[in-house]
């Protein structure tokens, strides 16, 4: 047997044949389109940055154009391509003009990343007030709503398509470091992800819903109890959830990642339950 055999193991199958296949299996991002949400900072410019390394184009929102400029000129340094769409997700015609300009520029829209979202520092319902409320709501339910429905007719078209929306730990556990309308907001993320599986599926489309926990991105500094250094380096990092969002994009047509939860193994969550006193853990 040469060197490069691979090991026949008990079912007949080849080690080594079988390994490259499965790296084979995945698909190239090469010139894919890719408008990701939410991409000037933190998860959104990490799996922004994470795309357009695998060869996807990928075109960046944000509400601010500056941190957008500077992160297609990083991307663009590396060799990758970017281009700039400022936005503000809570604007439903703004919206579908970047959509269309998507449409016009590159043709087709093959992976849609929702990530665009915040909190306010007033989250607590003793604090919470209609202003704050409909931020909240608006930057992380209303804005997803309205860049899915501005792709799906995209996607429909070309019987291809892959959302991925950013929620949270927040989505799948009520918490009240979150808030309220924060927490709202992301549960009703996880369910809009899984009816697009619902009905979209037949038309070669397919989302993903990724709940990370804690994840030092600069939506911490919103928080009403100071986060210090120490234990941000603790927790999962933006280029930790980037190259998961690159994970989900690689994966064949055929398989749908339904939902995806990722936090620090040091989960403060948990082991505040663990400091509890003994009986108020019974």
């Amino acid at each position: 047997m040469s060197e490069n055999a691979g090991q026949i193991g008990p079912l007949g199958i080849n080690s080594r044949a079988y390994r490259a296949t499965k790296r084979d299996h995945m698909q190239s991002l090469q010139d894919k389109v890719a408008w990701v949400t939410g991409a000037g900072s933190g998860i959104g410019q990490a799996a922004a940055t994470a795309l357009a390394k695998d060869g996807a184009q990928v075109v960046l929102s944000g509400r601010r154009r500056a941190p957008l400029e500077d992160a297609a000129t990083a991307i663009a340094a590396a060799g990758g391509q970017a281009s700039v769409e400022p936005l503000d997700v809570t604007d439903a015609k703004a919206v579908e003009g970047v959509a269309r300009r998507i449409k016009e520029r590159h043709r087709r829209l093959d992976i849609l990343v929702n990530n665009a979202g915040l909190n306010v520092l007033e989250r607590a319902w003793a604090e919470l007030t209609v202003a704050g409320a409909d931020q909240v709501l608006g930057a992380n339910l209303n804005g997803a709503f309205y860049c899915v429905i501005a792709a799906l007719p995209m996607m429909r078209a070309q019987k291809d398509g892959l959302i991925i929306n950013v929620a949270s730990w927040a989505g799948r556990h009520v918490s009240l470091v979150s808030g309220p309308a924060y927490g709202a907001a992301k549960h009703a993320v996880v369910a809009m992800n899984h009816g697009i599986n619902m009905e979209e599926c037949v038309n070669g489309i397919r989302a993903c819903v990724i709940c990370p926990g804690e994840v030092a991105t600069p939506i911490l500094d919103k928080r009403p109890v100071p986060v210090s250094a120490e234990e941000r380096a603790r927790m999962v990092q933006s280029e930790d959830v980037g190259e998961t969002i690159l994970f989900v994009a690689r994966m064949p047509k055929h398989v749908c990642l339904n939902e995806i939860w990722i936090s620090p193994t040091w989960n403060r969550g948990y082991v505040a339950a663990r400091q509890q006193p003994h009986a108020m853990r019974k």
